[in-house]
């Protein structure tokens, strides 16, 4: 790409995707509180289950809301021609319709809702036993204990999602007959055809990536919330 296109590039679609970025990463984080608030004053529980509730309702809105740039972002990398994104925008809106900004927006919004809640609620009561059976009080070491649990639970939860969503995708760019019909039909034939194991290829990799940003996300968000003066977590 960098001897082709040169070192642009590589930052094709980058006003979008740090666009979506700062509001996804806002919204998700933002709204799961309130979702938790809401499920307390309504059935008078906050327990592991309703957290998890609020983290899928909370990464599901946010995914929906910011949709519209992550397709902005994937037409502009794919783009051969370097127009602005305002001008793709334009593009799009005026061959296929103002729909077409939320294409992809069901699985997208299935894979946030599971991310976010697996991230969310288990650095939620990873926290609230931590403070219960050890001597750690709020703080750094805390938030860092916490968030290195929700880092591995998120990776149990989305690696295998992320899986079927790679072989869906190379199924449609290959030109033979379709061995998956959907998500679930795929999920199916791995575990008969490779096993259990199978839906972890790749695992270690989406932990490297994932464990440090869960970290560093939610270590960032309690110091900042402290700084606000909120409350933590």
């Amino acid at each position: 790409m960098v001897e082709r296109e040169g070192p642009r590039s590589l930052y094709l679609g980058f006003a979008p995707a740090l666009t979506r970025s700062l509001i996804y990463g806002g919204l998700r984080l933002g709204l799961y509180e309130p979702c938790k608030h809401v499920c307390s004053y309504a059935f008078g529980s906050t327990n592991f289950a309703f957290k998890f509730a609020s983290g899928v309702v909370a990464g599901a809105l946010a995914t929906a809301l910011t949709n519209p740039m992550e397709v902005l972002k994937v037409r502009s990398q794919m783009s051969t021609s370097r127009i602005s994104t305002i001008g793709v925008m334009r593009e799009i809106v005026s061959e296929e319709g103002v729909k077409a900004l939320w294409k992809g927006v069901g699985p997208a919004m299935v894979r946030a809702g599971c991310l976010t809640a697996s991230q969310m609620a288990t650095y939620d009561e990873a926290k609230q036993v931590l403070l219960m059976w050890t001597p750690l009080e709020e703080g750094f070491q805390l938030h860092l204990m916490s968030s290195c649990i929700a880092g591995t639970a998120g990776t149990l939860v989305t690696a295998p999602i992320d899986m079927i969503k790679t072989r869906l995708m190379l199924q449609r760019e290959s030109k033979g007959a379709r061995v998956y019909r959907n998500g679930f039909h795929c999920a199916y034939q791995v575990v008969l055809t490779e096993g259990v194991k199978a839906l972890y290829k790749g695992g270690f990799a989406t932990f490297a990536r994932l464990g440090p940003q869960t970290a560093i996300t939610f270590v960032a968000c309690e110091k900042l919330r402290e700084l606000a003066g909120m409350s933590a977590i």
